[in-house]
């Protein structure tokens, strides 16, 4: 393929919960995800579609991100999306988010990402490190941990120190083309969840235990 040419790209993924903000977005179940994006030079377009397997939800996500690199060692990424989310209430918003990423060291990956959504009119920070390790040629472990931090956007009455996750990601990689991935990951509840779950009479756990896999494939 020239290199000049568009890089497209099909993603499937499930996973056994659908957690997000360190929460537990379904009452019962897992949900599945399909991705179609197209990529030229910095910017890439794509559109989500997210099903649930147990109850009724179905979720739609649609937009662009644009990458610079502001140093050799250290990437930026602009984007927005729009949200339409259909279950039991119609929500829907739109979502500007940017990723700061040092790629400085190969084995210890920092990541700061920033959301900020309008309806909600309250932003998201999650501080992250990721640790590659190529184990072959095909095969890489990648542990990780985030911290994410809440001001409004999860949340409308509390804000602060949201939730704690960790876990191991497995890329292999089948063909030139093709990849197939598995992620086990432990996510734990922080003050703003607690505060909310408070709020709100939740009962049970607030920390969850889960699984997912993906593959993906680019033409």
């Amino acid at each position: 393929m020239a290199d000049d040419q568009p890089i497209m790209a099909f993603d499937v993924a499930w996973n056994d919960h659908y957690i997000s903000q360190g929460r537990n977005n379904l009452a019962n179940g897992g949900i599945v995800w399909g991705v179609a994006s197209v990529a030229k030079d910095n910017l890439v377009a794509f559109a989500i579609a997210g099903r649930a397997t147990q109850v009724h939800y179905i979720e739609w996500n649609a937009g662009l991100e644009y990458t610079l690199q502001l140093h050799d060692e250290v990437d930026l990424s602009l984007g927005y999306q729009r949200v339409e989310c259909y279950g039991a209430e119609r929500t829907s918003d739109n979502e500007f988010f940017s990723s700061l990423t040092y790629n400085g060291i190969r084995w210890l990956v920092p990541i700061i990402n920033y959301t900020f959504a309008t309806e909600a009119a309250g932003y998201f920070v999650e501080l992250s490190l990721h640790s590659p390790w190529d184990i072959n040629e095909r095969l890489t472990l990648t542990p990780y941990l985030v911290h994410g931090v809440d001001f409004q956007y999860s949340s409308e009455q509390h804000n602060g120190a949201n939730h704690v996750q960790f876990g191991l990601e497995a890329l292999y990689q089948l063909t030139a083309n093709l990849t197939v991935s598995a992620q086990l990951s432990r996510t734990i509840a922080l003050e703003d969840i607690k505060l909310q779950a408070r709020t709100e009479n939740h009962q049970g756990s607030l920390d969850t235990t889960y699984t997912g896999v993906h593959i993906g494939w680019t033409f």
